[in-house]
């Protein structure tokens, strides 16, 4: 890769410090010099790392920021909007889905012209789902409004954080802006990155908030009205104002980076433009690949041929005019586009310098459009090679022959088609006979008649053991348990989540029944169409050519935070009364994007984003009551359950199928371990969670019809222990019982003792 050892070493004004960082890390320490006020934020891969950062350093007080976990992308965009009314600074970061969930308060934020910065780490959009790095996300923010500057590296994260709040605040622009690094190349990856020495020469450069520059709901000496409703021409008006602010964006930038470069000897154009000051044929890239382009136009020169690159550094404005004037003298560019525009003949980047070229008079520079490296797939100097010669094959021919076509896919191979793996299970076998649950005229309850357990072990598994959870895990044996309690066929949804994502891994999956992926915040909605769809063909005779021997139960997986950003669909679905069952498995936390805290995060535990320091003893908050929230909804049966105690858990399985089929929605939670991140033995998860219900942390207990029973009291029994105990079994709790740490601990004990002493009084009042 081209080394600039000017820019690498540094002739700033100020002092500065050498680091070897990620971007990730480096967006993170920007934030935390510049000190924002608010990051509302939610967790998602590769941006979650920016959130993790800022609370690790806030554990031990390296800044004032405040962080709020909200319940979802939608939430954090939010709560970022409402800080920014209320005049202070406010910072945030997300990826992909987690964009596009917020995606319609980003036009509110921008067309009111409240600044803030968010941090876009670009990841691919779902689905079918993938995590890994393209622009597929950026690409939706193109219409919002928002200046978006772009960073090749972790440097330029650093760099363009400092600047993109100096740039939204300005009078003459007044806009959100967005910074866009991309996932898992620039966000993970560590390289040598120069910052500021001082935060006080950081605050020097970003300067105060104008005074008076903009609305404020806190002035009580002046109140406003934010948002109203409004008519044209008043809105016209009001996007031509949002539209002169934003191509007044790229002069104040142009501004601002020259001011930067005096301080610290990095400059960052409009344009980065390599080699092109005589170029005839050129690339032109965007973010982590526009690096590794450099040194295919080196070697391109070494054989005589005048290559260059070009890659933007802000792509919002559009850098029309420099675009056009960098490849006045060109033959052909290739533009390579990391997302597809799917039916435009190119993706954005390609119609845009194409619209620049026609704009400015430019009709000799041929275009070949290409679009590359989607889903994270990685771009090497073979295919910068690849995409000159796309470019040198059109000057040769005098033509484009293949204006638009994907580069690095590959073709279909019918003998490489998937095979299908597991046989269907048979329905004699799922429907076994040995579960009986009858209806109890009486007490209006269903009586369930379980045989010894061993006698279900024959049931076949519905998830086949060829999965790739971690050692330990609780979530399969969980489910495994919950499912010998079904009878007959099941369709399941999974949100995402671990148990989704190390179960279906392309072309293989471990499920032996019929599975549906959707995202946390719709697989209630989703799965309650699937539902209604059943019961309306069967209605209307679409299915007898099926033969099914019997209705199905349709179940919804959830966990790692699913009943967050999931909890109004769930609850949407509950008020309908759908025939299925939604079962959360509770591991405390959001697994599967690294442990971050989620509303089920009990109060003082340790997470990646309620760290644990001097100034900062975990999570600040107590853990959300989701068996509680949904049994307000009046469905007919809501359970809580543990593999600690398989009879119970097997129990209220049959008894969640018989209402699930014959009167509306059950909801049930189960606690699993996750010893990854609680920091506790693989072998000690089954008496782990048998503390947390001795305890009363977890009581096992059903509401059925509206009644509560607890089907487990450990103070009957004499079995309760001490809250304390239950904490001392895992890593991300210990520190609860130190001396330093009593008052959390108190109030921890204080709240499970509470919600206990409610449970009971319902169990023995069925008014209750």
């Amino acid at each position: 890769m081209a080394i600039e050892i000017k820019r690498e070493l540094g002739q700033g004004k100020i002092e500065q410090r050498m680091v070897y960082e990620s971007g990730n890390e480096m967006a993170a320490y920007a934030a935390h010099q510049i000190n924002y006020h608010i990051m509302g934020y939610f967790p998602i891969s590769p941006s979650t790392e920016v959130a993790q950062f800022l609370d690790l350093m806030k554990t031990s007080g390296q800044h004032d920021v405040v962080l709020i976990p909200a319940d979802g992308e939608h939430g954090s965009a939010g709560v970022c909007y409402g800080a920014s009314t209320a005049g202070g600074r406010v910072f945030n970061a997300t990826s992909a889905n987690g964009y596009l969930y917020m995606l319609e308060q980003m036009p509110v934020q921008s067309g009111t012209r409240f600044p803030m910065v968010l941090n876009l780490v670009c990841r691919s959009v779902s689905g079918p789902l993938n995590i890994h790095g393209d622009h597929s996300d950026l690409y939706y923010a193109l219409n919002t409004g928002w200046p978006i500057l772009m960073c090749r590296d972790p440097q330029a994260v650093y760099d363009m954080n400092i600047m993109a709040i100096k740039l939204a605040e300005d009078p003459e622009v007044r806009l959100p802006v967005m910074v866009a690094s991309d996932g898992y190349f620039t966000s993970h990856q560590k390289r040598r990155v120069q910052t500021f020495a001082h935060r006080a020469d950081v605050h020097a450069f970003v300067g105060a908030q104008p005074p008076g520059g903009f609305p404020d709901v806190l002035d009580r000496n002046n109140p406003i009205t934010v948002g109203p409703y409004m008519n044209e021409p008043d809105y016209i008006n009001n996007c031509y104002q949002q539209s002169v602010a934003m191509y007044n964006a790229e002069k104040v930038f142009d501004r601002i980076r020259n001011e930067y470069k005096e301080l610290t000897g990095r400059d960052y154009p409009i344009l980065d433009l390599y080699r092109m000051e005589d170029a005839e044929v050129a690339v032109f890239l965007m973010n982590s690949s526009s690096e590794i382009i450099k040194d295919v136009v080196d070697q391109l020169r070494e054989k005589g041929i005048k290559a260059g690159s070009v890659a933007p550094n802000m792509i919002r404005p559009f850098p029309q005019k420099q675009i056009a004037e960098a490849l006045r003298n060109v033959k052909a560019v290739t533009v390579g586009d990391r997302a597809d525009s799917f039916g435009a003949y190119g993706g954005n980047m390609t119609n845009e310098i194409k619209s620049a070229l026609f704009t400015h008079g430019n009709k000799n520079t041929m275009v070949v459009s290409r679009i590359y490296g989607l889903g994270g797939k990685d771009f090497y100097a073979e295919d910068g090679h690849a995409m000159f010669q796309y470019a040198l094959d059109a000057i040769h021919a005098g033509k484009v022959e293949t204006p638009f076509d994907y580069h690095g896919h590959t073709p279909g191979d019918p003998s490489k088609a998937p095979k299908r793996v597991l046989n269907p299970m048979k329905f004699e076998d799922l429907k076994t006979g040995l579960i009986t649950v009858t209806p109890d005229e009486t007490s209006g309850k269903l009586n369930v008649k379980i045989p010894p357990l061993r006698s279900l072990t024959k049931k076949p598994k519905r998830i086949a053991p060829g999965h790739g959870a971690c050692p330990g895990c609780g979530i399969f044996s969980g489910l495994e348990l919950f499912f010998k309690g079904i009878e007959g066929d099941i369709v399941s949804l999974f949100h995402t989540g671990c148990a989704m994502v190390v179960t279906t891994g392309y072309p293989y999956s471990a499920h032996k029944a019929t599975y549906i992926h959707n995202l946390f915040q719709n697989g209630a909605a989703t799965l309650s169409g699937v539902v209604e769809m059943f019961w309306e063909r069967k209605r209307r005779g679409e299915l007898d050519h099926l033969n099914l021997k019997d209705d199905f139960t349709f179940v919804m997986i959830t966990g790692d935070g699913g009943m967050d950003i999931g909890m109004g669909p769930a609850i949407g679905a509950a008020l309908r009364n759908h025939k299925m069952i939604i079962l959360e498995y509770d591991n405390e936390g959001y697994m599967n994007t690294g442990a971050q805290l989620s509303y089920s995060t009990p109060l003082g535990h340790r997470t990646s984003t309620s760290n644990v320091g001097k100034h900062q003893g975990g999570k600040l908050f107590h853990h959300k009551d989701t068996a509680q929230i949904m049994a307000a909804t009046n469905i007919p049966y809501v359970f809580t359950g543990s593999e600690a105690y398989p009879i119970d858990l097997v129990k209220k399985a049959a008894k969640a199928q018989w209402y699930a089929q014959n009167e509306g929605l059950v909801y049930g939670k189960i606690l699993i371990t996750c010893p990854l991140n609680w920091l506790s033995e693989e072998k000690e998860g089954t008496s782990i969670i048998n503390y947390a219900v001795d305890s009363c942390f977890f009581p096992l207990y059903e509401i059925e019809r509206g009644v509560t029973t607890i089907t487990f009291n450990p103070e009957d029994k004499g079995k309760r222990v001490p809250v304390a105990e239950w904490l001392k079994t895992m890593g991300k709790t210990k520190h609860m019982v130190k001396p330093e740490y009593a008052e959390s601990l108190k109030s921890f004990e204080d709240e499970v003792e509470r919600r206990w002493v409610r449970l009971k009084a319902r169990h023995e009042n069925e008014y209750l």
